[in-house]
């Protein structure tokens, strides 16, 4: 499969690659029509090659279909968000029901089931032993 995409990038760098050999005139890109652009104030257009004018088409093409695409598909992300949700609720409403309704019904299987705490470390100058009788 590594070597199957190399293949691909190395064709579409070749393609790419002549594809600029054969468009390097120069070319007027206007952004208006006619004379339109002196209206707005300015000359709106550029001199560039053509093969540049043909990639920066493509380039632009694929980001506003990227953007397309995540503005249509926003509704799914927020579904999958509110569903996620849910489910995280669900699964802490079942850990509670396990820990309430599955415990051990003997007192002393449920001290020896339940999970140890650490105790918590003493305060300077106070002791942790049983206090005298």
């Amino acid at each position: 499969m590594r070597y199957l995409r190399m293949l691909f990038v190395a064709v579409l760098a070749i393609s790419l690659l002549t594809v600029a050999l054969a468009n390097r005139q120069i070319v007027d890109v206007s952004l208006f029509p006619g004379q339109f652009g002196q209206y707005l104030g300015g000359t709106w257009s550029a001199r560039m090659p053509l093969f540049l004018v043909i990639l920066m088409s493509l380039l632009i093409g694929m980001v506003l279909g990227l953007i397309w695409e995540w503005l249509r598909e926003s509704h799914l992300r927020q579904e999958s968000n509110r569903r996620a949700f849910e489910l995280r609720q669900l699964e802490r409403e079942v850990g509670g029901l396990r820990t309430t309704h599955a415990a051990p019904r003997d007192e002393v299987l449920a001290i020896l089931d339940a999970p140890r705490v650490a105790p918590a470390p003493a305060a300077p100058g106070q002791t942790t032993l049983p206090a005298p009788r």
